[in-house]
């Protein structure tokens, strides 16, 4: 499918078609969903759908995480009218922060942070993140958010894996993702039948 191209029938969903197969090899994640976020009606598409389960949840202030979140959580913070905060990897933001450590989807220990002036008791938070694998970077942000007194509306993301992690989050909090039922097999064993209309 040609990236901007918007096809007449625009069932849920029909954006996940975008999203490029890894072509480097085990060393990357296993696919690119960045790739539709090039077509404006996929990403207009892609949040209307993240928020669908939120229409009549307060929302105070959206929060993306490091790196890919960021984009994603900014398109969802405006679509509400919201502000938006990033928590970033260690070492990046040069004022006082919480710091959370985690461990990231290919099994190394790091570390996120985020600002002490934004969050306090009260706030209620919706997390953005391009994608849910293990469930760590999010788990570790919901912590961070928590710790420091902001209400978890919900956990948005393209995708949500049935891992350990993904389970946690999807049992613990309210939660949405782009993934109709029937795709989910795919997401879980890391293919999509749409892959093999690309060529490397």
């Amino acid at each position: 499918m040609d990236v901007l191209n918007v096809p007449a029938d625009r069932h849920k969903g029909w954006y996940l078609s975008l999203m490029a197969p890894n072509t480097k090899g085990p060393t990357f994640a296993w696919l690119d969903p960045s790739r539709l976020y090039c077509n404006s009606q996929a990403l207009a598409d892609c949040v209307k759908d993240l928020l669908s389960p939120f229409h009549n949840d307060t929302v105070d202030l959206v929060i993306g995480i490091d790196a890919m979140g960021f984009i994603l959580g900014a398109s969802v913070a405006t679509t509400l009218g919201k502000g938006f905060l990033a928590v970033r990897k260690a070492g990046h933001l040069c004022v006082t922060t919480q710091n959370q450590n985690y461990t990231d989807y290919t099994g190394k220990e790091k570390t996120l942070e985020v600002r002490l002036d934004v969050l306090k008791p009260g706030v209620r938070v919706l997390l953005v993140d391009q994608w849910i694998e293990t469930g760590g970077t999010m788990k570790a942000t919901i912590q961070l958010a928590e710790r420091l007194g902001a209400t978890v509306v919900g956990v948005t993301a393209v995708a949500i894996e049935n891992t350990e992690g993904g389970k946690w989050i999807k049992e613990n909090y309210k939660f949405s993702h782009c993934i109709p039922e029937e795709l989910q097999s795919q997401i879980d064993r890391k293919y999509l039948d749409s892959f093999k209309s690309f060529s490397n």
